[in-house]
């Protein structure tokens, strides 16, 4: 049984709809997994519309948010851009919902963990631009989903991340290279001025990032930790402190 200092942690759900017709929200398992079993939490999706629950109402449930990957694409009025055919399609109640949280949560020092969408809404929810298909600009690499293959094929790990000397990740991983999977077609093209690019793919693409000045956890990484989080050196060590920075929180606040 779940112990008084269990954090409960909000993962932002994603609009789908059953058979062209039913709609809902729902949260991919593997990120489930790793809320439950590497952050040792109690995993709550959350509706990501603001019509079905308020940023209060979250923060009141809460001890951390994971924001998780996602098909649509944050909305490019939301970082000053027109939108082209090239930014795919929007989730805008979720653009409505997640922004606003994190820049609240970060504001109170809830724990916030940004993977692939989301380590572009915290991006965006700071200051910063987006470009809307990395792939092509000269030198870069296609950093997409394969198309084909297996789950475990897509999902393997594919390009290494160069971390800052001395950094929050580099710390946190032991490390300053990390092997990571590569599943996203948008990144950063300019960081907000709170944004710290801490970590870059060989063609120099953003890949983690912490909120400067945050007052609790504030970090976000472009690839997919929930793959086997309990079982990758990279994925585990990023989501246990997560979970202890949640779990502090909740302890803080019941004293």
């Amino acid at each position: 049984m779940p112990g008084t200092d269990t954090p409960v942690i909000g993962i932002i759900g994603n609009h789908h709809l059953i058979n062209d017709q039913y709609e809902v929200q729902a949260v991919g398992r593997m990120n489930i997994e790793a809320v439950r079993d590497v952050c040792a939490a109690i995993p709550v999706i959350l509706p990501a519309d603001p019509d079905l629950m308020s940023v209060e109402q979250a923060l009141a449930v809460c001890d951390g948010f994971v924001f998780p990957g996602g098909r649509p694409n944050v909305h490019p009025s939301e970082y000053g851009h027109e939108e082209t055919p090239a930014h795919g399609t929007f989730d805008r109640p979720r653009d409505a919902l997640s922004l606003a949280l994190i820049r609240e949560a970060v504001a109170r020092g809830v724990p916030v963990l940004g993977l692939c969408r989301g380590f572009q809404e915290i991006a965006v929810a700071f200051g910063s631009t987006l470009h809307p298909e990395i792939r092509d600009i000269p030198g870069r690499l296609n950093h997409r989903m394969p198309p084909d293959g297996s789950i475990e094929e897509k999902f393997a790990l594919r390009h290494w991340v160069t971390l800052t000397p001395g950094g929050p990740f580099a710390r946190l991983f032991g490390a300053t290279e990390v092997h990571t999977n590569t599943l996203h077609g948008q990144g950063i093209e300019e960081a907000g001025p709170r944004v710290v690019v801490d970590g870059r793919a060989p063609d120099g693409t953003a890949e983690a990032i912490h909120i400067e000045g945050a007052p609790g956890f504030a970090m976000a990484v472009q690839w997919h930790p929930e793959y086997r989080a309990a079982e990758d050196p990279v994925s585990r060590p990023l989501f246990e402190a997560f979970g202890a920075a949640a779990r502090a929180g909740r302890l803080a606040r019941a004293a």
